[in-house]
């Protein structure tokens, strides 16, 4: 018996010996699922990439931006000067055309009648008294308010385009068609209050941002800047095309851009308040930094999850960046029927007037001109302005052509290829082109190739610019059908939408921060 029991007992221990060793001895056999590991080293890689593609695009966006801003104070009072001469001088033309004035004048014109409206109006609003008012209110209710600020000026965004896009085409519209508007004097009365009122708010904002800047603690500015991280929690999570990031993208670039002009102003309105001392700017350094950094940071680790939890390579930035590009060098043709600043508003959400008018109430209340020798500094100051732009705008165009050649999108602006549109069968529209292909091209109107809408005559078929390079820029949203179904099947698929036609007004399936 107690041989057994010895017996059992060296059992027990030579197994345990055997478990021990295979511990520290047994191997792992990677190899066998290559695929798996490969795919995930992908992921380690692609977000080590995102930081570089995404700056890359942020760094091209923010230029985008910044053309579109220096074209309301640079070129914009030239062309209204060009076109009050036109409108002075039309009796010694005479009446030739029957357009007074052409549709890119009157709308150059009406641009600026608003930005003189609005910062007369905006003389009326004290900016001591605002600041006192917000600089008395507690932390937490400050924090409420700034994000409630946010909000309200996504908000604004994505409806005062449309109110501008509405004044503009009543203004210009045929006056053969039919009226189906109210006017153009209330369209106009519109676009003012909106760009006031949106300029009031982009105030509040950088009053409530200068408030948490020169609080002693800082702690209200360490909360703002806690909120962009909040920022995270509500994206990352969620399930993104690559039509919605191209959105998501677009809306960081806008806010970044606002965020830097915001600090400008925060900075111009201290240095006013220290009489202009350079060591104070010093001061405010390390907080702008800060500010910057963190907005930097929220972007990339946001970017980061998102392409890692939606399977999302970082060459897509690529592509965006090629289609904002798009945007500029389609923008240049001799038949384009948009501005290039109307269409980053579109694209982007970045309206320049009311944060032009701002800028322009903050700089003119802070320095004062006066004397001879200050105001050659004025005139010289707009021509630096000037020449900023004409050297902005040409670099710009450069890479714009370079970024179109390597995204092979050349064929885009010069090859119009039609494609079904919503509510009808494709073959009926191949067929309606085939009967088409006989005419000259001089004959047939010329079409635009960005995401606007088109006016055109009836029984005439819609044309959109489209190449082999669909294939680089579509994203499909489900699985691809025949496209000789009826338009009844059509409307229970999912489409593949074009990156050009994705702007901030496409209804997408998820929302977006």
């Amino acid at each position: 018996c107690h041989v057994f029991c010895l017996c059992v007992f060296l059992n027990v221990d030579l197994s345990l010996l055997r478990f021990i060793s295979a511990e520290l001895t047994r191997g792992y056999f990677l190899e066998h699922n290559e695929a798996k590991y490969t795919e995930r080293r992908e992921r380690v890689y692609t977000c080590m990439r995102i930081p570089k593609e995404l700056e890359k695009l942020m760094f091209f966006g923010i230029f985008l931006c910044l053309d579109a801003f220096l074209y309301v104070f640079t070129l914009l009072p030239l062309r209204v000067f060009l076109a009050l001469f036109r409108f002075i001088t039309l009796p010694c033309y005479g009446l030739r055309d029957r357009r007074l004035l052409q549709p890119a004048q009157v709308c150059d014109i009406l641009k600026g009648v608003i930005l003189v409206i609005c910062y007369f109006m905006m003389h009326y609003v004290d900016y001591s008294m605002m600041y006192h008012l917000i600089r008395g209110q507690s932390v937490i209710k400050l924090y409420i308010i700034y994000n409630m600020l946010e909000v309200a000026d996504r908000l604004f965004s994505s409806f005062g385009q449309d109110i501008l896009d509405a004044l503009y085409w009543t203004a210009t519209e045929p006056k053969e068609r039919k009226r189906a508007h109210i006017g153009v004097i209330p369209h106009f009365f519109m676009a003012v209050l909106y760009v006031f009122l949106h300029a009031i708010l982009i105030m509040v904002q950088a009053t409530t941002l200068n408030v948490a800047f020169n609080s002693h603690n800082k702690s209200l500015l360490t909360i703002m800047m806690s909120n962009n991280f909040v920022e995270i929690k509500g994206s990352v999570f969620k399930k993104f095309e690559k039509n919605n990031l191209f959105q998501m993208s677009n809306s960081d670039i806008k806010e970044r851009f606002t965020n830097y002009v915001l600090l400008l102003i925060v900075c111009l309105r201290n240095m006013e308040q220290f009489s202009w001392n350079p060591d104070h700017l010093w001061v405010l350094f390390p907080d702008v930094c800060m500010v910057v950094a963190s907005e930097i940071a929220v972007d990339i680790v946001k970017h980061a999850f998102i392409t890692k939890f939606n399977d999302i390579t970082a060459d897509v930035y690529s592509e965006y960046r090629a289609s904002l590009a798009f945007d500029l060098v389609s923008s240049r043709q001799k038949n384009a029927y948009t501005d290039y600043s109307d269409s980053v508003s579109r694209r982007m959400g970045f309206i320049p007037l009311p944060l032009a008018v701002l800028l322009i109430r903050v700089v003119t209340s802070s320095i004062k001109v006066q004397g001879v020798l200050a105001y050659v500094c004025v005139v010289l100051f707009y021509c630096g302005l000037i020449s900023l732009k004409v050297l902005n705008s040409i670099v710009l165009l450069g890479k714009s052509c370079q970024y179109v050649k390597e995204a092979k999108m050349e064929e885009k602006l010069f090859n119009p290829v039609l494609t079904a549109t919503p509510g009808k069968p494709a073959g009926k529209q191949q067929s309606m082109f085939k009967s088409t292909q006989g005419i000259s091209t001089d004959e047939n109107e010329s079409t635009s190739v960005t995401n606007q809408p088109v006016h055109q005559k009836e029984n005439t078929p819609s044309l959109l610019v489209t190449s082999n390079s669909d294939q680089f820029l579509t994203t499909p949203d489900g699985e691809e059908k025949d496209i000789s179904q009826d338009s009844s099947e059509l409307k229970h698929r999912s489409s593949k939408k074009d990156l050009l036609e994705i702007d901030r007004f496409t209804i997408c399936g998820n929302r977006i921060d």
